[in-house]
């Protein structure tokens, strides 16, 4: 038993979807996503990167390229 494969403890190196492939992708942005993206977006200086209504997949998209802007 103790040699057994676990794809819990395992995963595979690609287990991150892109944001366009996401099943809930088109939801709207959660409350967490909106209160990142909006500290990104004031610390980046870049206040055009927020905006209310955005999707799920349009919030990380955003989120990720600010926090590379950012150095994060």
């Amino acid at each position: 038993m103790g040699d057994r494969h676990n794809p819990k403890i395992e995963a595979p190196a690609n287990v991150e979807k892109d944001p366009e492939d996401w099943i809930s992708g088109d939801d709207p942005m959660t409350p967490a996503q909106a209160s990142y993206l909006k500290t990104l977006a004031e610390q980046a200086d870049d206040p055009d990167a927020y905006a209310d209504g955005l999707s799920k997949a349009e919030a990380s998209k955003r989120i990720d390229a600010l926090r590379e802007k950012l150095g994060l």
